[in-house]
């Protein structure tokens, strides 16, 4: 049978009220804890927050939330969707989650990246031209204080460190993963790092990463690193039916992605080219039954042990968020298990 952990990430989209106005983000913050609390209670693996720096999403600070919600939850493992290490210091990025990793009982697990949206270099006063050795340096730091916390260390984007010690050490093991777009370069990274490969995967079929995967193990050998657990990440919902589950997400889905493809210059979104994401493509939205049959026929296709569903998408009302959360919980995760445990047989 394959070992397979199920999460759910969310970027803390503003959400919306029954009078259609949008809740301010205080309340948005609010809404997030009280949604990892019922993951946690149902036995959903991951809860994943997002870093971001703009209007339409809540979160900024993911690791005070989750902090937060490690004081009222159990078991759930507590991460990042992901942590834009290009922007932040690793030292202290370091230092927040061996924190959280100490005062959650060793269930801190963040998921690195360079993130999707660059408001965060000018706010934070980084140069764009820099993307790459930005995330190449932060990265490098990082790893480094995961295996020893005295280090050194001389680059390009930072002041040096000469046999500086940084605390808290980690008291527990901490599993850091690293989330990419699709690069072959990104995926090389992962492995040289040692870290864990988390593909972000939000539109077309999912089998056009297979070679990705195929990347990752043939640079394992290469490189002489363990083939470790890879991951995915990709959006989805789940209602009690598919009709239900696919007209309750399409306005929000329309809002969200009509926007960030007016910043971006892309084609208008169109009910048409959503059905077809729906269908074929990277939305994993419908009954629980549809959603569990497309995450196993992913899961299969590539080979791996991690699947995270980003469960908002857009101003989606919390009630209807909460209803997606308990299905994935109490339908889709078992259904999954079922499905791969009966073709393993």
């Amino acid at each position: 049978m394959t070992t397979i952990s199920l999460g759910l990430d969310t970027f803390g989209d503003v959400t919306q009220g029954p009078d259609g106005q949008l809740h301010p983000m205080d309340q948005v913050l609010r809404e997030v804890l009280d949604q990892a609390t019922l993951a946690d209670e149902i036995g959903i693996d991951f809860i994943g927050l997002g870093e971001h720096h703009r209007s339409d999403f809540a979160i900024s600070a993911p690791e005070i939330v989750l902090a937060a919600i490690a004081g009222r939850t159990r078991r759930i493992k507590l991460g990042t969707a992901v942590t834009v290490l290009s922007t932040d210091d690793p030292v202290r990025v370091f230092q927040r989650f061996s924190t959280l990793n100490a005062l959650s009982n060793g269930r801190a697990e963040p998921i690195l990246g360079r993130g999707s949206f660059t408001e965060s270099y000018p706010l934070f006063g980084h140069d764009l031209n820099e993307y790459e050795q930005l995330f190449e340096e932060r990265l490098d730091i990082f790893a480094r204080l995961l295996r020893n916390p005295r280090i050194s260390w001389s680059g390009q984007t930072r002041s040096p460190l000469e046999n500086q010690q940084v605390f808290p050490p980690l008291g527990q093991p901490m599993t850091v993963w690293v989330g990419v777009g699709g690069s072959p370069e990104s995926v090389v990274r992962v492995v040289r790092q040692d870290l864990q490969l988390m593909l972000a995967i939000i539109g077309g079929d999912a089998a056009r990463f297979a070679p990705y995967i195929d990347l990752y193990q043939r640079a394992c050998a290469q490189l002489g690193r363990p083939v470790r657990p890879v991951g995915v990440h990709s959006p989805g919902f789940v209602a009690e039916t598919d009709e239900i589950a696919q007209e309750r997400l399409w306005p929000h889905y329309a809002d969200m992605f009509g926007r960030i493809g007016r910043e971006r210059g892309w084609p208008p979104v169109t009910k048409d080219r959503y059905l077809a994401e729906v269908h074929h493509g990277a939305l994993y939205v419908g009954s629980p039954e549809t959603v569990a049959r497309k995450i196993v026929r992913t899961v299969q296709t590539l080979g791996l042990q991690r699947f995270d569903m980003k469960y908002s998408t857009g101003p989606v009302p919390h009630g209807d968020l909460m209803t997606c959360i308990g299905l994935y919980g109490e339908k889709v995760i078992p259904m999954v298990r079922d499905m791969l445990s009966d073709r393993a047989a």
